[in-house]
Order: C-alpha cells, then sequence, then structure tokens
C-alpha cells in the first residue's frame, strides 16, 4: 500500500471543498483506512464541518508549516472514527506571507511531511480559495489533486484555468512526478435549476478536452447543512439519505490509488 496526499484545490470560495473533504475522509475511514485532514485554510470552515472548538495557533497547519516544527503533529481524532485534523487557524495569512520569503518555503509543508511522515493511508490537504502560497504548498506535497466544480460559468472557466494553474506550478517547482488531476467534482448541483442543467450538460467535453475524469454530481441538499451544524458527515447524521452515496465514485478512486504497491 502507498500513502495518497491528496489536495482539493479551487480558486473560488464556496466551491464544496470542505464538504467534500470530510465525506471522503469518513467514506475512506468506514473501509478500514487511516486518513488525516490537514486544513490549509485561514477560514478554518473545517473546524465547523468536524465539530470542533477553535485550536490555539500552536496546536494548528500554523505550527505544522513553521521553522520549528519537530514532528510533534497536533491531530484531533473526529467522529469516533479512523479520522484525525490537523485544524486550521487565521495566522495561516500570515504564515504564507512568511513562506513567500523564505528559502524552500514553497516545499515546506512537503519537506515535514517527508521528514516527519504520517502513518495515515490519506492525507487530505483542505485548501483556501486562492492561488497562493499555501495551495502552492499543497500542490507541492499532493500525490493527487481533485478540483471541486461550482456550477457557474465563472467557476467552470475558473476551473480550466486551475489546471493550467497546476501544470504550470508543478513545472516552476519542477515536480517528479507533477502530481494528477484525479478529476473535477460537481459540487452543489440542484437539478430543479436549469442553469445547472445547462452547465453540467458542458462539463464533460471541458473535461475530455483537458484530459480529466469528470465525477457524477455532488447535489446540493440542505441536509449537508444540517449535518454540519452538528460538525457531523451525513453519512453519520442521516446514513440513509440518497446523497451519501454522491461521493461512493471518487472514494473507489481513492482507495485503488492507497492498494497500488510502490
Amino acid at each position: 500500500m502507498k500513502q495518497i496526499v491528496l489536495a482539493l484545490l479551487a480558486n473560488a470560495g464556496g466551491v464544496g471543498k470542505s464538504t467534500i473533504s470530510t465525506h471522503i475522509a469518513y467514506e475512506v475511514s468506514k473501509r478500514g483506512y487511516k486518513v488525516a485532514i490537514l486544513d490549509l485554510d485561514p477560514q478554518r470552515s473545517l473546524d465547523v464541518f468536524c465539530g470542533l472548538p477553535a485550536a490555539e495557533a500552536n496546536l494548528t497547519t500554523v505550527e505544522v508549516l513553521s521553522k520549528d516544527f519537530k514532528g510533534d503533529w497536533s491531530l484531533v481524532p473526529v467522529w469516533d472514527s479512523k479520522v484525525e485534523v490537523c485544524q486550521g487557524h487565521p495566522l495561516l495569512a500570515d504564515m504564507a506571507n512568511e513562506l513567500v520569503i523564505r528559502k524552500r518555503g514553497e516545499y515546506s509543508l512537503a519537506d515535514k511531511l517527508n521528514k516527519y511522515p504520517l502513518p495515515h493511508n490519506l492525507i487530505i490537504l483542505d485548501c483556501p480559495a486562492t492561488l497562493g502560497m499555501l495551495n502552492v504548498n499543497a500542490l507541492a506535497a499532493a500525490t493527487h489533486v481533485l478540483v471541486p466544480v461550482q456550477l457557474e460559468m465563472k467557476a467552470i472557466s475558473g476551473s480550466a484555468e486551475l489546471v493550467e494553474w497546476c501544470i504550470s506550478t508543478s513545472d516552476e517547482l519542477q515536480l517528479e512526478p507533477r502530481p494528477p488531476i484525479l478529476g473535477f467534482v460537481p459540487s452543489m448541483y440542484n437539478g430543479a435549476v436549469a442553469m445547472h442543467r445547462q452547465y453540467l450538460a458542458q462539463l464533460p467535453a471541458i473535461a475530455q478536452r483537458l484530459g480529466i475524469k469528470l465525477y457524477p454530481q455532488i447535489r446540493s441538499s440542505n441536509e449537508f447543512k444540517n449535518a454540519s451544524a452538528f460538525g457531523l458527515p451525513l453519512h453519520k447524521y442521516r446514513p440513509k439519505h440518497p446523497a451519501c452515496k454522491d461521493f461512493k465514485l471518487i472514494v473507489d478512486d481513492v482507495i485503488a490509488l492507497i492498494k497500488e504497491k510502490h
């Protein structure tokens, strides 16, 4: 088995990154694998989705990215599962500025994961909605990238730009191999909205042109919001809700990657 580091990247906010991160994490853990989610977002929305109180900066990814980190990972178990979280903090915004001027600043997270490896089968990097230094760090550390796509014109065109950014940034960082994009994930889909149906119909051609897999859509449901209000994934809040199955194909692919031999 090998360790997969999956970065969820988007260049816009509110596209469902944390929803997808937490639900993939939970479902992979239910199949018997250890999962860590590292929150790289200064807005720390992952705290809400995991039902966690805010943490002091020295117990978050701020510490991981600091010069003084010595491998003492602060990981909080969640949901009575095999999922652990390294929380985010608003000071990550300041850390991003520091990394710009630090030697090997782009590789800070990758260097920490290499020097102080985590024992988890899957590490999910929940990233901020910008293409700044924190996302450069995520790309440098990732083995694979997943791109949530909101069904709006700006988001769809932005996703194609994000693919170009991943390619050009990987080349600048001389990443070998370049982390492949696992796929696009249409998120927050509402079949009753004509615009959603229209843009969903356009996505296969865009994905094919870019040579990227297109996963089935994650539906829009108030139950995701209700579950996150309790700090739970939908699988624990309402296990029989049909949206629980929306993540299955992504999880199948992630587990197949974990099972690959080195």
